[in-house]
């Protein structure tokens, strides 16, 4: 039996709740255990940038984070689960603070390539390996509930979050001028047949793959590039592949050489790519605490402007 765990981060008992709850009763209806939370009943705080997380893991010290909050234990909720539902507000066309701020807190730490190679340096050592629910395939799928239709941007501020932990998504969807939607049939079904669909997906992980419409990229199902300026090169905002943006019978056409899909940032080889980089960064960066030149102007720069504190302060 599947587990679906989702996660609602709107108002308490508002419409994102409600479409949450609508896909979670069909994902039970179809043999699923569920649990929901509304993510503002826990205390998330924001990333600091503090770099504890990856220096931990190039360290071999494990999954470390400064903060005492709720973010550890709601994570572990995820990773137990076997398919996850992010539901959020849509409030200036992208995704919520509130999201944004998961998806901080999921970063570097939590990132499955950098988690390998963790892993493997601590059993080097002698020492237990990462809890392996931490590395474990996982589906996983959005939803953005507007009041508008201002939503262009959303979908892909959602699947940055499965990135890190290389998550398959599912589904990944964006409901306009919502606020009403409980009495709007078509997206309460489609909301129920999301929740189907990653029940389907959780029972066979290993083959699970997209079950949306197709995107404009077709690695990532991404819908949204950087153009480079005067040319046709552009990249693709969620995956990283780069490419052309090609007129192609009248519509646009993203083409990339397929020889470099392995640097994707949705696959395992490119998350290997990256660890590797973030090791190969954070390492320089903790010889650098040790120069001379860059105390200097770490001190320098920390000494010439003050902040300005805070009014409760």
């Amino acid at each position: 039996m599947p587990k679906i765990l989702g996660l609602s981060c709107g108002t308490k008992n508002g419409n994102n709740d409600t479409m949450c709850r609508v896909a979670l009763e069909a994902a039970r209806d179809e043999g699923a255990e569920i649990e929901f939370i509304h993510v503002f009943d826990w205390n998330i705080d924001y990333c600091t940038g503090c770099v504890a997380c990856s220096r931990g893991l190039v360290m071999g010290k494990g999954m470390v984070c400064t903060q005492r909050d709720d973010y550890a234990a709601l994570f572990d909720k995820m990773a137990e689960a076997d398919g996850v539902l992010i539901v959020d507000p849509i409030y200036e066309s992208g995704g919520s603070g509130l999201f944004h701020v998961l998806c901080d807190r999921m970063g570097p730490g939590h990132d499955m390539g950098m988690l390998f190679m963790a892993d493997g340096k601590l059993k080097e050592q002698g020492k237990p390996g990462l809890d392996p629910k931490y590395l474990k395939k996982k589906v996983i799928s959005f939803v953005g509930i507007g009041g508008s239709d201002w939503a262009c941007r959303v979908e892909t501020d959602h699947a940055m979050l499965a990135m890190s932990p290389a998550w398959t998504v599912i589904n990944n969807e964006a409901f306009a001028w919502c606020k009403d939607v409980i009495m709007q049939d078509e997206k309460v079904e489609r909301m129920r047949e999301i929740g189907r669909n990653l029940v389907h997906a959780a029972e066979d992980i290993e083959n699970a793959k997209w079950m949306g419409k197709p995107g404009a990229c077709p690695h990532c199902q991404g819908n949204n590039f950087y153009i480079f300026p005067g040319t046709t090169h552009c990249v693709c905002e969620l995956c990283g592949l780069e490419g052309t943006l090609e007129v192609v019978d009248g519509a646009f056409k993203f083409k990339f050489d397929p020889d470099t899909e392995y640097r994707a940032h949705d696959t395992l080889s490119g998350k290997k790519l990256h660890g590797e980089d973030i090791f190969a960064n954070e390492g320089r960066l903790m010889n650098l605490f040790k120069d001379e030149e860059f105390k200097r102007r770490k001190q320098h720069y920390t000494d010439v402007i003050a902040p300005t504190p805070a009014p409760k302060k």
